[in-house]
């Protein structure tokens, strides 16, 4: 819903590809280069845990600091649900970031698969 709305007031039709808990998992399993980017707000991220590894950089920060994203690995975006995620991986596509995914149901997803989570 906040995707659709996003997109409409922005024009934006992109639907970035996504990912699920599972599969994220395996490729992190696989050593796969991947740069994950947690865009929830620091409290979320340090109080209701995240993926170990991950870089913290709230949504509403992300314009502003482009210049520390990879732009040779892929990047996954997360968040709690999805929803953000999917919003910063269109924008991060419109920016000309070539290789971005959207984890599918976000952390909530990622814990109810019993993938390992980090706190603090």
């Amino acid at each position: 819903m906040l995707r659709s709305l996003f997109g409409a007031l922005t024009g934006s039709a992109a639907n970035p590809p996504a990912i699920t808990a599972p599969e994220l998992q395996q490729r992190l399993n696989a050593g796969e280069r991947l740069y994950l980017l947690d865009v929830r707000s620091s409290e979320e991220y340090a109080h209701d845990g995240h993926i170990n590894g991950s870089h913290l950089l709230p949504l509403p920060m992300l314009a502003l600091r482009l210049n520390e994203l990879p732009k040779d690995a892929p990047i996954i975006c997360v968040c709690r649900s999805g929803n953000r995620s999917g919003v910063a991986a269109e924008q991060l596509m419109r920016q000309g970031f070539a290789n971005v995914i959207n984890l599918t149901g976000g952390m909530i997803g990622w814990a109810r698969a019993g993938l390992p989570m980090q706190h603090g």
